[in-house]
């Protein structure tokens, strides 16, 4: 199967995709044309994604396929048809593990670095996906990570999950938003020289090795719900995990509803509503930080994906959700049935509230995109209670940091880049 860029290059194979990540023209790798697959019989994670992946892939990869979505994903029920689809279960607690471990498989299976060389991962995270890409990249062979993170934008718990590691993972906190250190991947991607010389590729979810693992929780989902059809509710910053719905919906034929429930940070839900998604605004510091994305790249997918399918526009809305009604959501939830929320589902949930107050029926799915316990000081000032750390999370406090501060522009990266790769 070979993919095209949204801006129309192409065609390359998924090796050249994953490795280069950004397509040469700017725009974001999409396959040529979506199979059409069969709702699979429920089962684990491991078992449905290869079945889905299969599609995508050549037949001797099904081990490691199995081997980066061997984790639990439940479809938890909240009662009266409400449904969480739990994705915390990884090593680090959010839904960036599967999609971070198969982009690790696949590099190394299909696209290795030659000879003695290292292939760098250049990613840029407004909280779970540096932990989860280093996590996953971490020890591996031929392989290093250099994490961007927004000096100031990220929680505590987060920072130390991929400042803790050394052992090939860089970490450099940006003086600037999380949107600044995506506009320095791509920037990076587009330098011909800095690639060459690094061997750069990124494990953002522009990378369409990271896209196509994260459709295959959503065609479990189905399978769980027996043909059922839902309307998932997907937290959304960058638009990757609500890309990845689509094109699950695309290949199976599915009449679900999405619904990207988004916080002050609304591009998308302009772009929904007809206006201008106003790139240049400042980004918004709220307590989902890492849907505090200005400028979410994969806007560009979900065009493409839409604007041939007149059905899937139609199913596909937004819901905005501030700061009050985070913390009063996660705050309401664990008054009335003791449950910890993180910020991000929060979000989620008072998008399934508002509607089930329009009337909507069937099934709505929110996805849970991380534990609660990744957010140690926004839950405890929302519930007035500590929630638990997650067993894979636990002793990061004990352990030194290491990262540097970096200026937001492509020298002081390219500088970086040359002093970790020395």
């Amino acid at each position: 199967m070979n993919y095209f860029s949204t801006r129309g290059s192409g065609p390359v194979s998924l090796p050249v995709a994953l490795v280069e990540g950004l397509a040469p023209d700017g725009g974001l790798y999409l396959p040529e044309s979506l199979p059409s697959i069969d709702l699979p019989p429920s089962g684990p994670l491991a078992d449905v994604g290869a079945a889905v992946l299969g599609a995508f892939l050549p037949p001797n990869a099904t081990g490691w396929v199995r081997q980066a979505l061997a984790i639990d994903t439940p479809l938890v029920p909240l009662g009266d048809d409400d449904h969480l689809l739990d994705l915390t279960r990884g090593p680090t607690a959010a839904f960036k593990d599967m999609g971070a471990r198969f982009l690790a498989e696949a590099l190394a299976a299909l696209a290795p670095a030659p000879g003695d060389r290292r292939r760098t991962v250049l990613v840029a995270t407004s909280g779970d996906t540096g932990g989860a890409v280093a996590a996953a990249f971490h020890g591996r062979r031929g392989l290093r990570v250099v994490v961007l993170f927004p000096a100031d934008g990220v929680s505590e718990r987060q920072r130390r999950q991929f400042t803790t590691l050394g052992q090939g993972v860089t970490a450099l906190g940006v003086d600037g938003p999380f949107d600044a250190c995506q506009r320095l991947v791509k920037e990076a991607l587009s330098d011909r020289e800095l690639v060459d010389r690094h061997l750069l590729t990124s494990a953002n979810s522009i990378n369409i090795g990271r896209l196509l693992p994260q459709a295959t929780w959503f065609v479990k989902a189905l399978a769980d719900l027996e043909g059922r059809t839902p309307t998932f509710v997907v937290p959304s910053g960058n638009l990757g995990h609500l890309t990845a719905g689509l094109l699950a919906a695309r290949m199976l034929g599915s009449s679900a509803r999405f619904v990207g429930a988004v916080n002050d940070n609304d591009a998308f839900a302009r772009w929904v509503e007809g206006r201008e998604p106003d790139g240049g605004a400042a980004t918004v510091a709220t307590p989902s930080s890492a849907m505090d994305v200005g400028r979410p790249s994969n806007l560009e997918r979900v065009a493409a994906l839409t604007a041939s399918d007149e059905s899937l526009r139609a199913r596909l809305s937004a819901e905005r959700v501030n700061a009050e009604e985070t913390l009063a959501e996660m705050a309401r939830r664990h008054r009335d049935d003791g449950r910890f929320v993180d910020p991000h589902t929060a979000v989620g949930l008072v998008a399934l509230r508002r509607l089930r107050g329009r009337g909507v029926t069937g099934p709505v799915v929110v996805l849970s995109t991380a534990d609660a316990g990744k957010f140690p000081a926004t839950v405890t000032a929302a519930t007035g209670a500590e929630p638990p750390v997650p067993a894979s999370l636990a002793g990061l406090e004990g352990r030194s940091e290491r990262w540097r501060p970096m200026a937001a522009d492509l020298e002081s990266l390219r500088t970086h880049l040359d002093e970790a790769g020395a």
